[in-house]
């Protein structure tokens, strides 16, 4: 009892308006990084509140087509006051220090909704790229869409432990 009270103070300070979100489209197919986005998300959980949209996926069968119809659903999920971030190959790249400090800055002066999104295989459209407010890259290697969901989502449970100077940052 007296640890869950705990766990509700902390989030009452800083982190309490904070709102993550992150968006992809498609399922995740792998059982096992299916699994582990749902772990890293429910432990991110523990120190704000966040949400996973998954956008249906459009196939259209044509490349350029696809690209334009995941591009209409990603936009259509966002609010107009959402900050965004999109993964793009040639974002600007982080470590996860700076990725937290990114994270932290947010939380103590912007209270908009702080919002990830992350392409189809394709990548994603100019359109949704132009609606991004950053544009951040993991790595100069490629990865998966799936794998980058999984990246993701552990870089800001890694980003939210930093801030807390939880022991998984060490």
């Amino acid at each position: 009892m007296a640890r869950r009270e705990a766990t509700r103070r902390e989030r009452t300070d800083w982190t309490a308006h904070l709102k993550l979100r992150v968006i992809w489209v498609g399922r995740t197919r792998d059982d096992g990084l299916a699994g582990i986005a749902r772990d890293l998300v429910a432990r991110i959980g523990r120190f704000v509140p966040i949400e996973v949209t998954e956008l249906k996926d459009p196939k259209t069968g044509d490349d350029q087509r696809q690209l334009a119809a995941e591009a209409e659903k990603l936009l259509a999920a966002l609010d107009s006051t959402d900050r965004v971030v999109v993964l793009d190959a040639v974002g600007e790249m982080w470590s996860s220090e700076q990725f937290s400090k990114f994270v932290g800055s947010h939380l103590r002066s912007d209270s908009r909704r702080l919002t990830f999104i992350i392409g189809g295989y394709g990548g994603l459209a100019d359109a949704v790229k132009k609606r991004a407010d950053k544009s951040w890259s993991l790595s100069r290697l490629t990865f998966t869409h799936e794998m980058t969901r999984v990246l993701v989502l552990e870089q800001l449970y890694r980003a939210m432990a930093i801030l807390k100077n939880h022991p998984y940052s060490k």
